[in-house]
């Protein structure tokens, strides 16, 4: 894979994400989960179209790493987070590919093989590993709800559902008290509930002459909340804004000292 960009074609400041640069992003590139390795300094990427990618310490052009996995594509790669004790390799990477056939996957460093962890989700979203690495959160956006993969301990490969939402859940991160903040897009509506129960439907509804804004207020999607779970899926906090004064629809909420 090589890459055609140009910064004359995808530098394009405050317009890089509005409808203006959506023509040219199959070329630019759309990085939507980063992620540091803290030892080596690599900058490893998520991106929709070109797959898994890292940058040196050094900087410089990405370096394609992952693109397909048995054979299929990986699509609209949407995040990852770093684990660094697994198996008999010191660390490895969790990617999520959004997609309504979604998938988890996991990629080996030292090997530079990449593995199927789950597959048939409804567009994951969001992974964070927990703070002792026993388990990690991904939410699966079009089910409304967050769940858990155990990676170690006698629930191993196990999934659980932590938590049905009120609304579309987007990434996950964690806090320095090993806690988790989730941006759900509010709330959920019948419209959404038609949809989601009959998928064909769902398919010409996205497809209808409409701009996606629309299409996506129809659903719900007209504010955010952000939630704190602990690790036992307990919500601890919620905060809102229905009028929109202070946020609107947002992302990734990202906790550090003691700030938002």
């Amino acid at each position: 894979m090589t890459f055609k960009r140009s910064d004359k074609l995808c530098e394009k400041g405050i317009d890089s994400t509005t409808s203006k640069q959506w023509k040219v992003d199959q070329r630019c590139g759309r990085p939507l989960g980063l992620g540091f390795h803290k030892q080596t300094g690599d900058l490893y990427i998520a991106d929709a179209y070109y797959g898994f990618l890292v940058v040196g310490p050094e900087g410089g052009l990405a370096t394609p790493l992952v693109t397909h996995v048995q054979g299929k594509p990986i699509l609209f790669a949407n995040d990852l987070d770093i684990h660094k004790r697994y198996n008999i390799v010191n660390h490895f990477f969790i990617l999520l590919e959004g997609e309504a056939t979604g998938r988890l996957l996991r990629y080996d460093p030292p090997t530079r093989t990449t593995h199927l962890v789950l597959d048939g989700l409804a567009f994951p979203n969001g992974v964070q590993l927990y703070g002792d690495q026993s388990f990690l959160l991904f939410s699966e956006t079009t089910n409304c709800r967050l769940m858990k993969y155990w990676l170690e301990g006698p629930k191993t490969r196990n999934v659980e559902l932590v938590e049905n939402l009120p609304g579309f859940p987007d990434k996950v991160r964690l806090n320095e008290r090993s806690r988790f903040w989730v941006a759900i897009d509010c709330c959920r509506t019948p419209a959404h509930e038609v949809l989601t129960h009959n998928p064909w439907l769902r398919s010409i509804y996205f497809k209808l002459p409409m701009k996606l804004s629309i299409l996506a207020r129809l659903m719900g999607m007209k504010y955010t909340i952000i939630s704190l779970f602990n690790g036992k899926g307990e919500i601890l906090e919620v905060l809102d804004d229905r009028k929109g004064l202070v946020m609107k629809l947002v992302s990734e909420v990202r906790e550090v000292k003691g700030k938002l």
